[in-house]
């Protein structure tokens, strides 16, 4: 039976390398739809919590797993196990080091326990966001150091996630899934695994312009979001209000589409992706001019909010030095419990480098788990919101915090997303 075959009628084993907000969406569908799915990490504190049907991602309903799927998911820490999977898809993270350039150890190091594991036959896909090149060139090296070669012995594919944490809208089934493959039947296999989850599959030509159609999305929403944080800056000087100017534009029913300002950007795609493409474009001599100009626009929106800040404290003559302040939102967006990435990261050290004390609160992040960009805030807790500070930074809307009356609090509050509909307030502080 060929692997399509076995695909068609669900007799596929399915492996997941990476159970984030990427890969245990992933796992859930294939388990859904009848597929035997094992999950693996590194992470053994993961794979312990969904053995034991805990969740550790807030709209993900771990009973889902231990209840409905328990005879059709494994999760394991156990890599020789993938000598055993039919399709291995590959969800693991891509950030930057420190240099703001492409950090790919968790991608190249995942592939060379993959090789290790391959088999004739097997379906290996990436997921990860990456520079265009990857699957074909890094990654395909690296399998075919086994002697079996890609194409021909094993299948080879590139399918970007689009997934959007809490999104109540669209889910891993009804959001199209584009896909890639490194031969005809390298795309054939990957589009036969994905229509199996997904209600239409996007078949391109290569790997590459998978990977390049990923990047695509997230520039574009990182340019335009630039443009509306240069414009926020502009019409605060001018005594605009931007969010008013947005809300008159997106009236226009062709021709624009809304993107909103914030404190800076979150989340693992919009501040990192982009930064993919203008490094590997210096290979072809090329300058990417607009991408590293959104990006300084963007990187540089923390810095206008402490400058309103200081304004707010100043305006009652207090130093920021000693303020007590409390920054509302720790996730990057609203109602998540998701916080990589998160501009309030770079608020707080902004702001504790100016000598203030700094607090968070965030009711889907009661305490900060320890990782590799601030573990400095490892077990650093939510606070309660009281008017026992001296200023309060809204950082993210939550809807918890549409419910609150921060006026009757008498104290400065600096809003970066519009939450405080008072507009003529003196304690707003719009930023």
């Amino acid at each position: 039976m060929s692997l399509v075959e076995k695909i068609m009628v669900r007799e596929a084993n399915i492996g997941v390398i990476g159970l984030g907000y990427v890969g245990l969406p992933l796992v859930i569908e294939f388990c859904r739809t009848g597929f035997q799915v094992t999950g693996f990490d590194v992470d053994i504190e993961k794979v312990d919590m969904l053995k034991q049907g805990k969740s550790y991602i807030k709209h993900i309903d771990p009973s889902i797993l231990v209840n409905d799927f328990k005879d059709r998911f494994q999760p394991t820490n156990d890599f020789l196990l993938l000598k055993k999977m039919d399709c291995i898809i590959i969800c693991v993270p891509t950030p930057l080091n420190g240099n703001r350039e492409p950090d790919m150890q968790f991608v190249f190091n995942t592939t060379q326990t993959v090789a290790k594991n391959l088999k004739e036959g097997q379906l290996i896909v990436l997921e990860s966001t990456t520079y265009p090149g990857t699957t074909d060139g890094d990654m395909r090296v690296i399998l075919e150091k086994t002697g079996l070669k890609a194409g021909t012995d094993f299948y080879l594919a590139f399918s970007p996630e689009r997934e959007d944490p809490n999104n109540l809208d669209f889910c891993v089934k009804t959001i199209p899934k584009v896909v890639g493959g490194y031969t005809e039947n390298c795309l054939k296999a990957a589009t036969a695994l994905y229509g199996c989850i997904v209600e239409k599959t996007v078949p391109v030509s290569s790997t590459k312009v998978a990977e390049a159609a990923k990047l695509l999305e997230n520039i574009y929403r990182s340019v335009n979001i630039a443009l509306v944080n240069e414009l926020k800056m502009l019409f605060d000087r001018m005594d605009i209000n931007v969010w008013e100017v947005i809300e008159a534009a997106k009236t226009k029913p062709f021709g624009y589409q809304a993107f909103y300002p914030g404190p800076g950007l979150g989340g693992h795609c919009i501040p990192i992706d982009p930064f993919y493409l203008t490094w590997k474009a210096r290979e072809f001599d090329f300058n990417t001019r607009f991408i590293e100009l959104a990006g300084e626009i963007n990187t540089s929106m923390p810095n206008y909010v402490v400058m309103k800040v200081m304004k707010a404290l100043n305006d009652r003559g207090k130093p920021v030095r000693g303020s007590r302040i409390l920054i509302l939102g720790l996730a990057y967006k609203a109602n998540v419990d998701d916080y990589r990435e998160s501009p309030t990261f770079h608020l707080m050290e902004k702001l504790e480098q100016m000598g203030a004390v700094v607090s968070y609160n965030d009711p889907h992040i009661p305490e900060i788990k320890s990782s590799r960009e601030y573990a400095k805030y490892a077990n650093k807790k939510s606070r309660e919101i009281s008017n026992g500070f001296d200023i309060i930074l809204i950082a993210t809307a939550h809807d918890e915090y549409r419910k609150i009356d921060f006026i009757s609090f008498g104290i400065p509050i600096v809003d970066t997303r519009n939450l405080i509909n008072d507009r003529n307030s003196s304690l707003v502080y719009r930023a």
